[in-house]
């Protein structure tokens, strides 16, 4: 048994879900994109100073450049961009449950696009996921959650999806803290032109929004990336992705303790539903490797 991916798969998913109850605080005084620009570009200053530091280069193969712009763009500028705008009207806990079926549209990209051999349990998993997304937004539809929300969050999750597919190219080869630096760079830099024509700077300065700027800078933005990327070089993206289905949890629990969002019983199970069906698909997969 592989303790230390065990610790490093379990530590991301803690990481990844709490980023969604952070950005639901700056987003609550600051605007979206341009607050997330900031936070990409000083994760990237830090990574790349770190990196550098420790003696890793930016001379990188096309191959590494390729996926790097491919994730920089896809994660940090689209998915986290358009799920930094749904969460000013949806809650954490909702985004977190959107962002945790990326598993699932991963493998029915495989089978659909690709055509990637799914067994009987891997086509159970996806049919297993999908009622439990049916379960949890059939409660949040009656009680009048906003769809223009659930709709960015929806969009983001797919460019999660392909970048999810670039993170082997982006993290091969060494160099994987200058990679994440870089990457982060690259989505700051996207993020800063769409918000110079789109927002305009207003902020309600708080010490709870600077020290959720500050943690999501940090861990879920500099430290969770970095885990992921190595977890990914331990073990492979398909076990590694396994560990997505605790994000869902831990997603819907960090918001409940922290920002009071209410859950109901219909939630609860719908969650346990998805994971339930996250964790089949990536056994399967697992099994066809």
């Amino acid at each position: 048994m592989d303790l230390r991916a065990i610790a490093m798969g379990v530590a991301f998913a803690v990481m990844w879900a709490s980023a969604f109850t952070s950005a639901r605080i700056i987003v609550a005084d600051a605007p979206p994109l341009t607050a997330l620009a900031l936070r990409f570009l000083c994760s990237g200053l830090i990574g790349v100073g770190i990196a550098t530091w420790l003696g890793q280069s930016a001379r990188l193969t096309r191959a590494q450049w390729r996926a790097t712009v491919v994730f920089g763009i896809c994660q940090n500028a689209l998915y986290l961009g358009l799920t930094f705008v749904a969460l000013q009207t949806i809650e954490a806990s909702l985004a977190a449950i959107i962002a945790s079926t990326m598993p699932l549209l991963v493998a029915l990209g495989g089978l659909l696009v690709f055509g990637e051999r799914v067994t009987p349990l891997g086509v159970g998993g996806l049919v297993t996921g999908m009622i439990g997304v049916a379960i949890i937004m059939g409660a949040r539809l009656s009680g009048g959650v906003d769809l223009f929300g659930v709709g960015m969050a929806a969009l983001g999750v797919l460019s999660l999806t392909v970048a999810t597919m670039a993170v082997r190219g982006a993290s091969s080869g060494g160099n994987v803290l200058m990679i994440v630096g870089l990457q982060m760079l690259v989505g700051s830099a996207a993020l800063a032109v769409t918000a110079a024509i789109l927002e305009d700077w207003q902020v309600t300065w708080s010490l709870k929004m600077v020290l959720a700027f500050a943690y999501t800078t940090l861990v879920p933005g500099l430290a969770a990336t970095f885990v992921w990327f190595r977890l990914v070089n331990r073990i492979g993206a398909v076990r590694a992705a396994t560990y997505h289905f605790l994000s869902p949890f831990f997603g819907v629990t960090i918001a409940a303790l922290l920002l009071g969002e209410r859950l109901s019983l219909l939630d609860l199970l719908g969650v346990a539903v998805v994971m339930l069906g996250i964790w089949a698909v990536q056994v399967a997969r697992r099994r066809t490797t």
